[in-house]
């Protein structure tokens, strides 16, 4: 029987609930997550755990994050925090215990996996930004039809950022491409992480990489944050789908969480009453939205979709305009929201 500490992790996230009714006995199930206050089994909804999933990857269950604190792991990391276990060796002792299993006369060792990137990196290279407005960045996102953004505090241009291809070999130095930053922040505004398009400088179009987009920081539960966000928020996954939507809808707060998973595991504020969320039409959005939908349900927060024409609002907004996609959005708001935001930009 493999009893090593990557099986007992893939054990225990196949029962995943069980595990958070067991240390997180505080917390309560929302669709697909079990939320509590901390790994200390608080009262709250700080963190959250996936309980559905496949066994490892992207929106793999047991995976665990907390939007105070940044902390993340698999159940192994919430079991040892929980019960302030120092070593693997007695966490993977307590896991078997709960999963009913023997010890073996060995355990393997085991290695994290080491961080792609950090908030601290990620906050020296903000830092080292400049406002997008008469830039390369400016140029590449009017070109997707996204124009008087040149103020937006979000967004930073790097006119020679740091690229590493996946086969570079890390003794050589690593390309240098132009970029277009976007600030990743928690609910209250901290900076948590960054997004990073690299740009071709003749073309004004993403660089001749592969992937032209790469994040760096802590993601999960945060986004990129537009606007002050008290009662309303709309929420959905890319930057440029979400630039499309602050241009629509100027007097509504927007984020965009980045990719489909991270707007499932969307961190809300507490003062939200009314959430839209914008779903991406392929099937891998559609989940994500309902997995946000069901949490924010479950917290007495009103859910409205919006609902592209096309494959997202960007693809609608460079198809048929602005004009046109106000018109679009109008009978999907709620009549409270249509004067703070549509009138809004009509000016």
């Amino acid at each position: 029987m493999d009893n090593s500490a990557s099986d007992i992790s893939r054990r225990l996230a196949r029962e995943a609930e069980a595990v958070c009714r067991h240390y997180l006995s505080n917390g309560r199930k929302q669709g697909h997550y079990w939320t509590v206050g901390d790994v200390d089994n608080t009262p709250g909804r700080s963190l959250y755990v996936r309980l559905t999933g496949p066994d490892s990857g992207p929106g793999a269950a047991g995976k665990w994050s907390d939007a105070a604190t940044g902390e993340h792991g698999d159940l192994l990391d919430l079991i040892a925090a929980n019960l302030r276990i120092a070593t693997l060796a007695d966490t993977l002792d307590e896991a078997r215990r709960f999963l009913s299993l023997p010890r073996p006369e060995a355990v393997t060792p085991f290695r994290s996996r080491a961080s792609r990137g950090s908030p601290k990196a990620a906050r020296r290279l903000w830092a080292m930004g400049q406002p997008i407005a008469g830039t390369l960045a400016e140029r590449y996102l009017a070109g997707r039809g996204l124009t008087r953004l040149g103020n937006l505090s979000c967004l930073r241009y790097h006119p020679s950022c740091f690229y590493w291809r996946e086969d570079h070999p890390r003794t050589e130095p690593p390309e240098r491409w132009p970029a277009l930053l976007a600030k990743v922040s928690d609910a209250d505004g901290k900076l948590t992480g960054l997004h990073r398009t690299w740009l071709d400088p003749e073309k004004a179009r993403k660089a001749p990489v592969d992937p032209p987009r790469k994040a760096m920081g802590t993601l999960l539960g945060n986004g990129v944050r537009i606007g002050e966000t008290e009662y309303v928020l709309v929420a959905g996954e890319g930057l440029e789908t979400m630039l499309s939507l602050y241009l629509a809808l100027p007097g509504l707060p927007v984020v965009a969480a980045l990719s489909a998973n991270h707007l499932a595991a969307l961190q809300l504020p507490d003062t939200i009453q009314r959430l839209y969320i914008a779903a991406d039409t392929d099937p891998a959005g559609l989940a994500a939205a309902d997995d946000l939908g069901t949490r924010a349900w479950d917290a007495g927060i009103e859910v409205r979709r919006l609902a592209p024409r096309l494959g997202d609002f960007n693809d609608d907004l460079r198809a048929y305009g602005l004009v046109d996609l106000r018109a679009h959005l109008r009978p999907q708001l709620a009549p409270e929201d249509v004067p703070s935001s549509l009138d809004a930009g009509t000016g």
